[in-house]
């Protein structure tokens, strides 16, 4: 599914691509939404986490108007989800789980007709098709049959599809699923140049990486409901900021570098003999530089010192209590679509 650009709309809050509010989604007992607010910044990248069954797929599906919410108001680009679907369709792109292209038609062919079907001129279709087939290392492949595409070659021509309109509103949902490092880069590339040139991005995701490497905000949502969200540094921070670690000159030392640090209140110091390191948590750079102090003042020999901020890894798995990873969800039941 994929959308071309068009005016402003004046619904929605000026400076907002996306404004969620109590979204509500059942599929019988199933309640997979259930009370999600979520707001996206014009021109932004703003990453979905969650575990599998979480409620990603099903808001992606709401807000590009596959399924209606039981509940809750949604716009995007200024368009209500519900009351002005048409419109809204012409605004967005989307790239789903799997990839959706005609197996019949070439790669420039299915590529071209998208654009046509969005109204471009003959000669920008083809020149937009062309373009996005270099982007995607699709050039040689272009008048081969999509049916002979291996699956990341699909995806690719998939992804290109949904970005052939420059869509003011793109939705990614787990794109790069299954590609290989140098065509996940090539994505982010592209993405990245999008956002640049004016388009905003949700993108859902249970890569770290990516999100890191993508995202100007996160929310995780878990079990239907949105239970973090902010900056990346921010959602680290929550989970406990920094940690100092220290490498002894003499390891034998750690246990008494930890006893130490306890006598003068630093009861979170502790050691692994294994690493050869003392880890100590830490507020800010006050608190470092007194516990070198109280270290360098009893005599003991320090190698070297660094700093470590948790992993998105981390921070996933101490908000929602799972790795990020995780498919202890049970699975979402088949949804149903609106025309």
């Amino acid at each position: 599914m994929t959308g071309i650009a068009t005016a402003p709309n004046t619904r929605g809050t000026a400076g907002n691509a996306v404004e969620v509010q109590g979204i509500v989604k059942h599929f019988g007992t199933t309640k997979a939404l259930d009370g999600v607010d979520l707001t996206v910044r014009e021109g932004t990248v703003l990453a979905l986490l969650g575990p599998n069954g979480a409620g990603k797929t099903t808001l992606v599906r709401v807000l590009s108007t596959l399924i209606k919410p039981d509940a809750g108001t949604a716009f995007v680009g200024g368009y209500d989800v519900v009351r002005q679907p048409k419109q809204l369709r012409r605004t967005i792109g989307l790239t789903g789980q799997y990839a959706s292209v005609d197996e019949l038609l070439s790669g420039y062919e299915n590529l071209y007709l998208i654009g046509r079907l969005l109204d471009l001129p003959r000669r920008e279709a083809k020149a937009r098709a062309v373009e996005l087939l270099e982007r995607f290392s699709l050039t040689e492949a272009a008048k081969r049959a999509a049916k002979t595409y291996s699956g990341g070659m699909r995806r690719r021509l998939d992804l290109a599809a949904s970005m052939i309109g420059r869509p003011r509103v793109l939705y990614l949902d787990e794109p790069t699923t299954g590609l290989d490092p140098r065509t996940r880069n090539e994505v982010w590339d592209e993405v990245q140049r999008m956002v640049a040139e004016g388009s905003t991005v949700l993108l859902t995701t249970q890569y770290m990486e990516e999100a890191e490497q993508l995202a100007d905000e996160l929310t995780v949502i878990d079990r239907g409901r949105v239970i973090a969200n902010g900056g990346i540094a921010e959602l680290k921070a929550k989970v406990g900021g920094q940690t100092l670690q220290v490498r002894p000159a003499h390891p034998a030392e750690l246990p008494e570098m930890a006893r130490c640090l306890h006598e003068h209140g630093v009861t979170t110091a502790t050691y692994s003999a294994d690493t050869g390191l003392l880890a100590v948590p830490i507020a800010g750079e006050a608190q470092l530089t007194a516990v070198i102090g109280v270290l360098g003042g009893r005599g003991f020999a320090i190698a070297g010192i660094d700093t470590k901020v948790p992993s998105l890894d981390e921070v996933f798995l101490a908000i929602t209590g799972k790795p990020a990873t995780a498919a202890d969800q049970p699975a979402q039941p088949v949804e149903e679509t609106v025309a």
